[in-house]
């Protein structure tokens, strides 16, 4: 964009800061104009026959312009929370209210319940864990990823509603 000297054409389209179509004037009266308001003299239409020009603060159309280019972006982390099959009711309930924290805050939760040597045997236990966790985190949270099984762990994901 010109802005105030750099305009070249002799005649411009001049509009007041408030949107309304002052006619078509010379470059010099538009400067005068703009001077006069201790705004700057903007070419918002180069093509136009003859170029449109605005009256407005330049500085601010540029911050404008600037912050519409940027996106407000909500970076969502992925949290884990690691369980064992035999799991005091106590510790259970720590961990139950982490991933609720975790969900109000819009961050995704990954539930491991790990199996160490023969609990393996007895992963239904485990099964068991995640679907009391679903249906108590089930107001806030909805599994994006069921349980399986990956290896030596039973995992799923949670994601926020």
């Amino acid at each position: 964009m010109r802005v105030n000297e750099d305009i070249r054409a002799t005649t411009v389209r001049l509009i007041a800061p408030e949107g309304t179509q002052l006619g078509i004037v010379s470059r010099a009266d538009a400067l005068r104009g703009a001077r006069e308001r201790n705004l700057d003299l903007v070419e918002v239409a180069p093509t136009a026959d003859p170029p449109v020009c605005r009256i407005m603060d330049y500085g601010k159309l540029r911050y404008q312009s600037a912050k519409k280019g940027k996106t407000k972006t909500r970076v969502s982390h992925l949290k884990e929370i690691k369980l064992r099959p035999h799991i005091a009711e106590h510790d259970r309930e720590v961990k139950l209210r982490n991933i609720r924290k975790f969900l109000e805050n819009g961050d995704k939760v990954r539930v491991h319940v790990i199996f160490r040597g023969r609990e393996i045997s007895r992963s239904h236990l485990g099964s068991q864990l995640l679907e009391e966790i679903i249906k108590r985190i089930e107001d806030i949270g909805v599994v994006e990823v069921a349980p399986k099984m990956q290896g030596r762990d039973l995992s799923m994901l949670i994601v926020p509603k």
